[in-house]
């Protein structure tokens, strides 16, 4: 490559079709600054690509020390797509660190590397984000190049919007995090909060798995929810206490009568949350909870 001189801030990957690696791998380059998106370019040309600073899913050369992303050749054996390859460059020179790294791995890009490699499928009723990616791909395959460009940027726009406010609720999550810990800290067996927050993540990602919390009281709107807290992250639709069999699925009136709460709004049938008008309400129903 010392021969070629290299265009900065270009993107090269090939042309026609397209899946969701390349697509996420180019996403993620513009999300956090390393080309320009008037510089994508989608070739096969080989001295096209040899002038692109960032090359992916094309060119049969996975060294991200020229920022080379290929994965499709036989002497690489590893789990990446390009979309993978890219995320863990951005951590290994620096733009992302270990925590962030992890967050748009397991939120998406697994996921993308996962179905792009074979070894992942879907279960039938389900779309994964490989899958919606793959619609953005001219349904003829004998559409014009001009029509798979176009379905490209289309595909490129959405995925780069999705990632934008994935990282968007990371930053939110991490910014809430001292107030979890706050709360953790008092180690009560429940939590309570005055405004309503995404807590969960943090919660086990400082420890929960061993705190003694069994419920949680926060506002959900302009009501309050009284939620049971999970056993662990990875078993989040259960709860180490649920609440009580004849409140589940009941809904205003109905809940008002077995509760005795005037103030009571809905319990959703799993049993995991409930719902109150007030504060106050929360804690009535905490109270009948602990009688029980």
């Amino acid at each position: 490559m010392s021969d070629v001189k290299v265009r900065p801030r270009t993107f090269g990957t090939h042309d026609g079709s397209f899946h969701a690696d390349e697509v996420t791998a180019c996403a993620l380059l513009l999300l956090f600054d390393k080309i320009d998106r008037d510089k994508v370019i989608r070739t096969r040309d080989g001295k096209e690509l040899a002038e692109c600073e960032y090359v992916c899913d094309v060119g049969g050369i996975y060294d991200s020390s020229i920022k080379r992303f290929d994965h499709h050749q036989s002497d690489y054996n590893g789990s990446f797509s390009s979309a993978g390859m890219i995320l863990k460059y951005l951590k290994d020179e620096g733009t992302l660190d270990e925590k962030l790294y992890n967050y748009i791995n397991r939120s998406l890009v697994m996921g993308v590397d996962a179905i792009d490699n074979g070894k992942g499928t879907p279960m039938v009723g389900h779309c994964s984000f490989s899958s919606v990616i793959a619609n953005f791909v001219p349904a003829r395959h004998d559409a014009e190049r001009s029509t798979f460009t176009q379905a490209f940027s289309q595909a490129l726009d959405f995925t780069f919007g999705h990632l934008s406010r994935l990282l968007d609720r990371y930053n939110y999550i991490q910014g809430c995090r001292g107030k979890i810990k706050v709360e953790m800290d008092k180690k009560e067996k429940v939590m309570v909060f005055e405004e309503s927050m995404p807590w969960i993540e943090s919660f086990f990602d400082l420890g929960g798995d061993k705190h003694p919390a069994q419920f949680i009281i926060m506002p959900a709107g302009d009501q309050w929810k009284l939620r049971g807290i999970p056993p662990s992250y990875d078993k989040r639709m259960q709860v180490r206490i649920p609440m009580p069999k004849e409140w589940a699925g009941l809904i205003d009136e109905e809940l008002k009568e077995k509760s005795g709460i005037a103030g009571a709004v809905f319990c959703h049938k799993g049993r995991f949350i409930s719902i109150w008008e007030t504060k106050e309400d929360a804690f009535k129903a905490l109270e009948y909870i602990k009688k029980k």
